[in-house]
């Protein structure tokens, strides 16, 4: 989001030891407001990624339910709602909902900002090694999604817990279940993305380039989405494609966080492209 030139916010806990030092000093130094983090007396989670050739990886957690660290010991106490009520949308990880107290504390903020009225983006972010199944996770979100407008998902999420790789049927299909879903948003890959609404849908191919690490090239499109359709009030298509493009640039680098790229390089992007930003 701050990279995209918006005011962006962390809500979350970090451990009182150097890693929990150096993630707070990068959101400062990126310009992202921190009031919303606290440090608990813990080890700070960490996420090994694996990197493999084309720009493929794997991922490695030291977090529950292997061990007990700083981020899922975040409570409902811990969070300040006015911070939550500052800003025009609230995007949750759903790895996030996996393990109390964090859960709890993602809940309420989740519902606080729904029923402000604010949108509510959910990633449900599947992973089989914590849920054990996508039909186990569906049924542990079921109470997230009830306060979500915008579900952003990879089409592997899709798969995993909504048992198609129709990606139209799975978001109409959707839809249906959640009358409180504005959007449904399911990234293709290299086959681009897709985006349901109430008022209509939105298709764009992904632009090729050669690979060199994918980590984080989800949350940059979501990332995109928001700002260019929820805040900026771009229209569906051009909002997927400039969202496309910004997913394409990050993997062109490396790095889940170092590597998302920033407006000035989307703005030359989309030119070359003939993609204007409107």
């Amino acid at each position: 989001m701050a990279r995209l030139g918006h005011r962006g916010g962390f809500i979350g806990a970090v451990g009182s030891d150097p890693f929990g030092e150096m993630l707070k000093a990068f959101l400062v130094n990126e310009g992202v407001d921190v009031r919303g983090v606290v440090v608990k007396k813990a080890r700070t989670s960490l996420a090994f990624v694996l990197l493999r050739e084309g720009g493929e990886r794997d991922f490695f957690f030291h977090r529950l339910p292997w061990a007990e660290t700083a981020d899922t010991m975040l409570r409902p106490e811990d969070v300040d709602l006015s911070l939550v009520t500052e800003a025009h949308v609230l995007h949750v990880s759903g790895v996030a909902t996996a393990f109390p107290p964090l859960s709890e504390a993602v809940y309420a903020a989740m519902r606080h900002a729904f029923t402000a009225g604010l949108h509510v983006s959910f990633d449900p972010n599947y992973r089989g090694d914590i849920w054990g199944s996508g039909e186990g996770a569906l049924k542990a979100m079921e109470r997230f999604l009830k306060v979500t407008t915008l579900l952003t998902m990879g089409l592997d999420e899709a798969v995993n817990m909504f048992g198609s790789e129709d990606y139209r049927a799975v978001a109409e299909r959707v839809m249906e279940a959640y009358e409180n879903l504005h959007y449904v948003a399911i990234r293709l890959g290299r086959r681009g993305a897709y985006v349901r609404s109430r008022k209509g849908e939105a298709y764009a191919p992904a632009f090729e380039v050669k690979a060199v690490d994918t980590t984080g090239a989800g949350d940059a499109w979501t990332a995109a989405f928001i700002v260019f359709h929820l805040l900026e009030k771009k229209d569906l298509e051009l909002a997927v494609k400039l969202s496309n493009a910004f997913a394409a640039l990050k993997r062109l680098k490396r790095g889940a966080v170092t590597g998302i790229p920033r407006r000035r390089e989307l703005e030359e992007f989309a030119k070359n492209l003939g993609v204007g930003l409107g």
